[in-house]
């Protein structure tokens, strides 16, 4: 099949950006309904061939600091033509920044659904095939939202609390209600300056230090986190985890991960600071 026309990837990006749009507000909405309609303007392209486009989609706005439609995986291999669109269509829907500022400042109202912890560990993503953007020379929408999500303190204090409940019943399903009694909630009692946010035990009786990592969004959607805790991970390297709880606003799921952050994740620098 043929590389995607500057035509058929305009027509793409401004229906994800619909969609998109219609998902953050927390509006239902039918992908099916999405992929068939544009099936009639894309003449020549499957449905696979459609879905791998939106996922595509996904990795370049992740890219961008930008939240992006959860049922579709970011995959890294697109075209520096589908980034060149997607800027310039920001540039001319800039009223569309209005909706990220919402969707990343946006309380949690309510508790989540009730979880099942038995069920709520799930498998980490695969390592991904980042790639830095193509595109760096112009940024439409210069604020990182996914980043500021992520600083949402309803949203980081209820992905902690999750995180308590579990780290507790762990402990007492493994038959050790007095260690379930010695987790503690460390960044709610003691503020964020100490590199973790929960203390929690092994069946051994050793600490866990657990630092929690919430979203909305699915759980390929980046981390981020600052020097202090990155320092402490290196200190703390074997007994330290990041817990990453996504999906919150609906059915919330969590994976871990053990170690230094560059042992688990792929990091890129996206601040510096300078001295004189």
């Amino acid at each position: 099949m043929s590389d995607w026309s500057l035509v058929e990837v305009e027509l793409i990006i401004a229906d994800y950006f619909k969609m998109l749009q219609t998902e953050i507000s927390g509006i239902d909405y039918s992908k099916t309904d999405h992929r068939n309609e544009l099936r009639t303007l894309l003449k020549n392209r499957s449905k696979g061939s459609i879905e791998f486009k939106h996922q595509n989609i996904s990795a370049a706005l992740i890219n961008k600091g930008l939240p992006y439609i959860k049922g579709y995986k970011p995959r890294w291999n697109y075209q520096q033509l589908l980034e060149e669109r997607i800027i310039d269509y920001l540039s001319q829907n800039s009223a569309i920044e209005e909706k990220f500022n919402d969707f990343a400042i946006r309380k949690i109202e309510s508790e989540p659904k009730k979880v099942e912890y038995k069920n709520w560990n799930v498998t980490p993503p695969e390592t991904t095939l980042f790639r830095e953007s193509t595109v760096s020379y112009y940024r439409p929408i210069k604020r990182n939202y996914l980043e500021l999500e992520q600083k949402n303190q309803s949203i980081g204090d209820t992905g902690e609390k999750l995180v308590l409940e579990y780290e507790k019943w762990r402990l007492i399903k493994a038959g050790l209600p007095k260690l379930a009694n010695e987790v503690k909630w460390v960044s709610k009692d003691m503020g964020d300056g100490a590199g973790f946010d929960i203390l929690s035990k092994n069946t051994e009786g050793s600490d866990i230090f657990i630092e929690v990592k919430s979203t909305t969004l699915g759980k390929e959607t980046p981390i981020f986190f600052s020097k202090h805790e990155n320092d402490f991970s290196e200190q703390k390297k074997e007994d330290y985890h990041i817990y990453r709880v996504f999906d919150l606003r609906n059915q919330p799921k969590m994976f871990k991960r053990n170690g230094r952050f560059k042992d688990i994740c792929t990091i890129e620098a996206i601040s510096f600071k300078g001295f004189f």
